[in-house]
């Protein structure tokens, strides 16, 4: 088995792996499991060139185009990203890049586990049925969302403040409404994503990704989301 916290990255216990509300400086996250603990659908040649270039390349970029902005040092990586309006327009278009690009991959890698036929349960999966009209409706949605998006970007699951769902598309590294939404987990349809291992069968990779879905810490998002 791989190492998942060797080199840079340091490994807090793997129950402390969430998404915390940090600051600047931001540090890249390590993954919530082994590289090669989501064999077979990505393996770790694929999770090592993800994680260690492309996340911990947007982690140095927003750190860098925050470090002359002491004021917005203490804002956590939501807050930066909800309020680019208020920034100037140099400063807006790195954070809403890098900014963007270290949230989404950090709720992408926390959004996985092995690949071992895991399903909704409880309120989410109520949900579900209650939004999308069953689970392989949804998944079909789903689906669809992802291998449909032109181009570079995410389809994600997303819930409003009072618990209903929607599947929304972003491009490039933008995210949704998160004053308005609570995001429950996204999958990455950029093609560095997938590329070394399917090449061009995104199709393939995202049937394969729907297997990953850690339906536990998104139900926990559901519940948590007020």
């Amino acid at each position: 088995m791989t190492d998942r916290c060797a080199g840079l990255f340091v490994c807090p216990p793997e129950s402390e792996v969430t998404m915390r509300e940090e600051t600047y400086p931001f540090v890249a996250r390590p993954l919530p499991y082994e590289y090669d603990g989501l064999i077979p659908v990505l393996d770790a040649e694929t999770l090592h060139f993800h994680h260690d270039k492309h996340y911990q390349t947007y982690v140095d970029n927003l750190n860098a185009a925050l470090a002359d902005y002491p004021e917005l040092q203490q804002k956590s990586l939501k807050e930066l990203l909800v309020s680019l309006d208020k920034m100037p327009e140099p400063l807006r278009t790195a954070v809403r890049n890098n900014g963007g690009g270290v949230y989404n991959h950090e709720l992408y890698f926390d959004s996985m586990r092995a690949p071992q036929g895991q399903e909704p349960s409880g309120e989410l999966a109520a949900a579900i049925d209650r939004d999308f009209g069953s689970y392989r409706q949804w998944k079909d949605q789903m689906k669809q969302a992802a291998v449909g998006k032109f181009g570079s970007g995410w389809a994600w699951l997303v819930s409003s403040q009072e618990g209903g769902l929607s599947i929304v598309q972003t491009a490039n590294q933008d995210v949704p409404n998160l004053k308005e939404t609570v995001p429950l987990f996204l999958v990455d349809v950029w093609e560095h994503a997938y590329y070394l291992q399917y090449q061009n069968r995104r199709a393939d990779y995202v049937e394969g990704w729907l297997r990953l879905i850690n339906w536990r810490k998104a139900e926990k998002r559901y519940e948590e989301r007020n």
